[in-house]
């Protein structure tokens, strides 16, 4: 996996992306309440695309919404969508990026298996996450679907992890206490440890 090459797939896809997106109201209310998004939390919103979560953040009345992705063309349609100055939008690669401040709630939606090391991605995202505050990473789809949607895509993207797999590595930054692999969409999601709290783990 190159970011060359996610970055150049999700450009050439953003302008008719948001043709083929499917949003569930019931399903994103649960994965906003797993996330714990509520009244005055502080949002990180990694590989934010065209920002599909956006409106389901500032029905929660957020503070503040900061989204970061990687790929210039899907930055530039999600602009175009937003015009809530609560909303800020950046281009480029969570991975890398300086650590400016700290967030309530980072949330990684449809957008995990894009990353080619998964621990590295969680550790880099714990610095960003208050202790106390929640790191999720979600689909909108079961793991199995999720499997079959990136089958002809291994350029650009890695098999998903079983939510036990991945909670074994939110283990020691994140406590994990929402877990769900069903038929219609996957949650691990977890509070951050104090320092205190990660020498015991």
């Amino acid at each position: 996996m190159n970011k060359h090459e996610i970055t150049a797939f999700f450009d050439h896809h953003a302008p008719h992306w948001d043709t083929h997106l499917e949003t569930n109201d019931a399903k994103l209310a649960v994965i906003m309440d797993a996330a714990g998004i509520r009244d005055g939390v502080t949002v990180l919103d990694v590989a934010c695309g065209t920002g599909v979560l956006f409106p389901y953040y500032l029905a929660r009345n957020v503070d503040s919404v900061t989204a970061v992705d990687i790929s210039p063309e899907m930055v530039r349609m999600a602009m175009k969508k937003n015009s809530d100055p609560r909303v800020e939008i950046l281009c480029g690669d969570m991975e890398m990026l300086p650590v400016t401040r700290q967030y309530d709630c980072c949330v990684v939606y449809n957008a995990f298996p894009h990353f080619e090391e998964p621990a590295r991605l969680v550790e880099r995202l714990s610095a960003w996450v208050k202790p106390g505050g929640r790191l999720t990473v979600a689909h909108g789809m079961s793991l199995e679907t999720l499997h079959r949607h990136h089958a002809g895509a291994r350029h650009v993207s890695r098999e998903m992890l079983t939510a036990g797999e991945l909670a074994a590595i939110f283990a020691p930054r994140f406590a994990v206490d929402v877990m769900v692999s069903d038929d219609e969409k996957y949650i691990v999601s977890g509070v951050r440890r104090t320092e205190g709290e990660e020498e015991q783990v």
